[in-house]
C-alpha cells in the first residue's frame, strides 16, 4: 500500500522546518539562488549538512555542478527574502541584500546562520536532488530563525538559555 502524493504533501506540510535561502556562484561568475526547507546536519565528524533541490528548479544545474554553496538560514522578519527567491523568473539578486561573504559566496549578512560548503556529494532523492555539503564556515547572527510550517511562516517562540 502507497500512500497517496496529497497525503504525503499534507503530512509533511506540518513538520517545521528552517527557511533557507541556498545560494552559490557558477563557473562564469554568475550568482544562483532557491528558498529551501529541506535543510538538515548530517554528520559531526566529517562536518557535513544536507539541502535538497527540485530536479524541475531552474537553479538544478547550477548547483549539482557547483563547487561550493552557501546555505543562508533566514532571521524571522526576512520571509520577504525567502518569497523572492522562492519566485521564478525573477532576478532574485536585485533586491542587493547578499554580499560575497564566506568563501566568496553570496550571503545574507543579517541571517540567523550562514553555513559555506564545499560540494561533498550530490545524491539522488526521487524527484529532488541531495545535496551534502562539507561545512567549510559558519557564522551565526543575533536573531533567531524563520521556520516554516503548515503552509506559512513561523516564528519560534525564544526560550531564555538560563532556563533550558
Amino acid at each position: 500500500m502507497s500512500l497517496a502524493p496529497e497525503e504525503f504533501t499534507r503530512t509533511m506540510a506540518r513538520v517545521p522546518g528552517p527557511v533557507a535561502v541556498v545560494t552559490t556562484v557558477d563557473r562564469a561568475g554568475r550568482r544562483w539562488g532557491f528558498t529551501a526547507s529541506s535543510f538538515s546536519s548530517l554528520s559531526m565528524t566529517p562536518p557535513l549538512v544536507l539541502v535538497c533541490l527540485g530536479r524541475s528548479a531552474s537553479t538544478h544545474r547550477a548547483f549539482v555542478t557547483a563547487d561550493s554553496f552557501m546555505v543562508n538560514v533566514l532571521a524571522q522578519e526576512q520571509s520577504g527574502i525567502a518569497q523572492r527567491f522562492a519566485r521564478s523568473g525573477v532576478d532574485r539578486f536585485e533586491a542587493g541584500d547578499t554580499l560575497p561573504l564566506e568563501l566568496g559566496l553570496p550571503g545574507i549578512p543579517e541571517a540567523a546562520v550562514r553555513v559555506a560548503c564545499s560540494m561533498h556529494q550530490v545524491l539522488d532523492g526521487g524527484d529532488h536532488s541531495i545535496l551534502i555539503g562539507r561545512v567549510e564556515a559558519a557564522a551565526v547572527g543575533p536573531d533567531a530563525p524563520l521556520v516554516y510550517c503548515d503552509r506559512s511562516f513561523q516564528r519560534p517562540v525564544a526560550l531564555d538559555p538560563a532556563t533550558v
